[in-house]
C-alpha cells in the first residue's frame, strides 16, 4: 500500500539519503523547564522527543497548527493545557492538541514525544538535520492539510490499550497534518523470514523507536544514471531515535532486542491508502478530503 497522494507517481531519478536522528547518542537541543528535547525533521513532519523531571513542562505559544504527544509509559501522566481547557490524561496515551497555545506538564516526570508539522519555522530551524532540508527533498509531496476536525480544534485524548484486531495493522491515528501508527509490541528479534521490504512513491516514513534496537534496511532504485546510484544501508540504531525514510527506496525495518522492540510510524500528510482500508480509529472526528469519501 503505497499511494499517499492521489496523484500520479512520477518517476524518480534523483534520491535524497536517510536521516538518523539518534537521541541516546547526541546532546538535545532545548533544556527548558525542566525538560530536555531532541528534534530531527522530515521534509513535511518533525519529532521532538523529551525527557522531563518531576514538574517539566513542555510548552508551545502561537502554534500554527495541531500537534500530536505520544506518553509511551504508563506511568507517565500529563496535564494538557490548551484553548482554556485543561485534561488529566493517563500515561499510554496519545493526544492530539489545537494550534496556539498549550502546556504540558509531567506530574512525575517521564518521557513524552510530540510531533509537528514542518509549518513551525521556529522548530525547523533547531532540528539537528536542518542543513539536510535547506532545499527540499525530491520525490516527496508537499503537506496540503486535511479538513478540520468535527466539532472544531480542542484537546482529543486516545488511550493506546487498543487489542489488536485480525486485518488491522497497528493502532492509527490521523489529525489534519499527521498519520501516526503505534505499531503493536514486538518481543524478541524479528523473524528474518518474515521481512516485508516495500517503498513508497512519494512520501517519507518516519520510524520512531522507543524501546529495543533496530536493523533499518534500506536500497535504492537504480537509474540510467551512475552517478544517482546510492549504496543500501543496513543502519542499527538503538531507541530512542528517528530514522526518516526517503522515497522510493525499498526499506524494511528489524527488531533486534530479546525484550520489548517498540516502533511509531509517522507519515505526513495522513495517508490515503490506511485510511481508505477503514484502519483510522479516530476517522469519525477527522473526515477525509471529500474527494477520497
Amino acid at each position: 500500500m503505497t499511494d499517499a497522494s492521489a496523484a500520479p507517481a512520477a518517476v524518480a531519478t534523483t534520491f535524497s539519503g536517510a536521516d538518523y536522528g539518534l537521541f541516546y547518542g547526541t546532546d538535545p537541543q532545548i533544556v527548558d523547564e525542566g525538560a530536555r528535547t531532541w528534534l530531527t525533521r522530515g521534509q513535511n513532519f518533525l519529532v521532538g522527543y523529551s525527557e522531563l523531571e518531576t514538574g517539566g513542562a513542555l510548552s508551545r505559544n502561537d502554534q500554527v497548527d495541531e500537534y500530536v504527544l505520544l506518553l509511551p509509559d504508563r506511568e507517565t501522566p500529563a496535564i494538557v493545557e490548551a484553548k482554556g481547557e485543561q485534561v488529566e490524561v493517563s500515561g499510554f496515551s496519545l493526544v492530539i492538541l489545537p494550534p496556539g497555545d498549550s502546556r504540558i506538564t509531567l506530574p512525575e516526570g517521564g518521557r513524552a514525544t510530540r510531533i509537528f508539522s514542518t509549518k513551525s519555522e521556529d522548530l525547523n530551524a533547531l532540528c539537528a538535520n536542518a542543513d539536510s532540508y535547506a532545499e527540499q527533498h525530491p520525490n516527496v509531496t508537499l503537506l496540503e492539510p486535511w479538513p478540520d476536525p468535527v466539532g472544531g480544534f480542542r484537546i482529543r485524548t486516545y488511550s493506546l490499550d487498543v487489542p489488536p484486531t485480525p486485518g488491522r495493522f497497528g493502532r492509527i491515528f490521523r489529525c489534519t497534518t499527521l498519520m501516526v501508527n503505534y505499531l503493536d509490541e514486538q518481543h524478541g528479534p524479528r523473524d528474518v523470514a518474515k521481512l516485508s521490504p516495500h517503498h513508497h512513491d512519494d512520501f517519507e516514513q518516519g520510524s520512531l523507536a522507543l524501546a529495543g534496537t533496530y536493523t533499518h534496511h534500506l536500497r535504492w532504485p537504480w537509474t540510467t544514471n551512475l552517478a544517482a546510484w546510492r549504496d543500501d544501508e543496513h543502519a542499527l540504531v538503538k531507541s530512542p531515535s528517528l530514522t526518516v525514510i526517503p522515497p522510493p527506496a525499498i526499506h524494511t525495518s528489524r527488531g533486534m532486542d530479546e525484550g520489548l522492540n517498540q516502533l511509531v510510524d509517522i507519515f505526513s500528510p495522513p495517508r490515503i491508502d490506511f485510511s481508505k482500508q477503514g484502519w483510522v480509529l479516530n476517522a469519525d472526528e477527522y473526515p477525509a478530503p471529500a474527494s477520497l469519501r
